[in-house]
């Protein structure tokens, strides 16, 4: 018995369109060698996956996602595994250089943490390799070693209307086709 899982997605606290293309469509171009049909499954499954349904919202952006894959075969689906991991670079670090040097605020560092609540919320209660470690007896604090350091969270938080905060649950944390958006 063999099966592979991977897989990349963005978590953005504050969203930004041009970066959520640029993720999606070098996530597109990781996949594109296995079939034109790849994408938009990993994709799907990414944002099945990392949706919080107590919260009715995704968790981020989206990407890939992939779990008990072995299709068609080991070679393919190892190749497959393998251009994910080779991609996420190229996917991520032209969004960091790019935000690397935005200002912010406490306010901004606030939703920051608010943000990383729910990145808490789902390691903890929907995350299948998480809860596995916990639920097996695995090593507690290297299972959580995982979750960020600081977070918050706030109890009925609405964004103030037209801020980027409100954008963010309007505009990015619902599945969408970015690459159809350009």
């Amino acid at each position: 018995v063999w099966w592979f899982g991977g897989g990349f997605d963005l978590t953005p606290y504050y969203g930004f369109a041009a970066d959520a293309r640029h993720w999606h469509q070098t996530a597109h171009e990781a996949c594109q060698p296995f079939g034109a049909d790849i994408y938009p499954r990993l994709k799907s499954w990414c944002d099945e996956y990392f949706y919080l349904k107590h919260r009715n919202e995704t968790r981020g952006v989206g990407g890939l996602f992939f779990d008990d894959w072995n299709k068609p075969d080991f070679a393919s689906s190892f190749a497959l595994t393998r251009s994910v991991g080779e991609h996420f670079m190229p996917a991520y670090e032209p969004i960091a250089t790019r935000r690397r040097d935005t200002e912010y605020s406490d306010r901004e560092k606030e939703f920051q943490l608010y943000r990383r609540g729910r990145y808490v919320e789902f390691n903890l209660v929907y995350d299948r390799g998480t809860l596995f470690g916990l639920q097996s007896g695995g090593r507690t604090e290297s299972i959580l070693m995982s979750l960020p350091p600081q977070a918050r969270w706030q109890y009925n938080y609405q964004p103030e209307e037209n801020s980027p905060e409100a954008a963010l649950y309007s505009d990015f944390l619902r599945p969408r086709d970015w690459l159809g958006s350009k």
